[in-house]
């Protein structure tokens, strides 16, 4: 696939074109992709498990996060509504020295690790599956393909693709530096494993690895390492379920376009019907894959059931 820099409406119109899977799983499908992830997939990824050892592959929820307030998107507010202190004052008011503690979280759902959904982008007012986007999301919510309706699907097979380590100086890939279907075959042939139809991809830049050794800096919305736009065609092919990378944007940031922005998104989520994932902490996982050469795994990121949610936080478990 070629890329004209400079008519992105025009490679975007006749990328999603080619890429559509717009009736693919009918009319009334809210899974999009996910209809790849089936029983057999399932299976398949369960009997990966061999050490039984497990690596959870999200950030931490705190204040101490890389938002910035980009479009109100914020840290994670966390505050206790009931305390220690309380129960040994004996103010909570429960019989024979009952005590306890409750809290309270308040955050954007796309703050830190975590899905997005299928109502999370619009091509030009066109929603996943051609719908109207005014008639799929509102104030109300995702009336349609709110995450709740994949809660029960996210799991199965996973694979890491380590470009960080395969590509890059150091293990990390630079900012700005775009992944080509080329990186990604050339990195699953290093690493000794397929991708394929109802995969779960997790794609390792190293980003975060930087971000944690000098500050977080511009991690959230600033420029990153991350997939070419002329992956689209790869991400439609091979169909994958799902693909997480361990940037806030997943594509390359400054994207490859002039007066663009996240021109991928715009194909792969409502033509391709694509759930990205995006801020996951790959870092502990890819150091066993590069100690036991093991990259594949089983997998499982189960959204929140957030009725109406165009995205949700999620705590992604491998267990190789």
């Amino acid at each position: 696939m070629t890329l004209n820099s400079r008519d992105p409406e025009g490679s975007i119109a006749r990328t999603a074109k080619a890429c559509s899977n717009w009736g693919r799983w009918g009319e009334d499908d809210v899974l999009g992709t996910l209809n790849f992830l089936d029983e057999g997939k399932r299976r398949e990824g369960a009997a990966l498990v061999s050490r039984g050892v497990s690596f959870s592959l999200s950030q931490r929820f705190d204040m101490n996060g890389p938002q910035k307030g980009w479009r109100r998107r914020t840290n994670p507010v966390h505050t206790m509504l009931d305390t220690g202190t309380d129960a040994a004052l004996g103010i909570q008011g429960f019989p024979h020295g009952i005590g306890g503690a409750d809290d309270v979280i308040v955050m954007p759902l796309q703050c830190s690790t975590q899905w997005d959904g299928l109502g999370h982008i619009f091509d030009h007012g066109k929603a996943w599956n051609g719908r109207a986007s005014e008639k799929v999301v509102t104030s109300e919510g995702d009336l349609v393909t709110g995450i709740e309706h994949m809660a029960a699907y996210v799991a199965g097979r996973g694979v890491l693709l380590d470009v960080g380590r395969a590509v890059g100086t150091g293990g990390e890939l630079p900012d700005g530096f775009a992944i080509t279907e080329e990186h990604l075959t050339a990195t699953a042939a290093a690493h000794g494993v397929t991708v394929g139809r109802g995969d779960i991809v997790l794609v390792r830049t190293g980003q975060l690895a930087r971000a944690r050794r000098e500050g977080w800096g511009d991690y959230a919305g600033g420029a990153a390492p991350g997939l070419s736009f002329t992956t689209a065609g790869w991400l439609h092919g091979s169909e994958i379920a799902a693909i997480a990378t361990d940037t806030w944007g997943f594509e390359v940031r400054p994207n490859e376009f002039e007066h663009a922005f996240q021109p991928l998104h715009q194909v792969a989520i409502p033509h391709i019907g694509l759930l990205i994932g995006e801020m996951w902490d790959l870092e502990s996982l890819a150091e066993d894959c590069a100690v036991d050469g093991v990259y594949e795994f089983w997998l499982t990121a189960a959204p929140l059931p957030i009725t109406g949610a165009v995205g949700s936080p999620v705590n992604p478990i491998a267990v190789k």
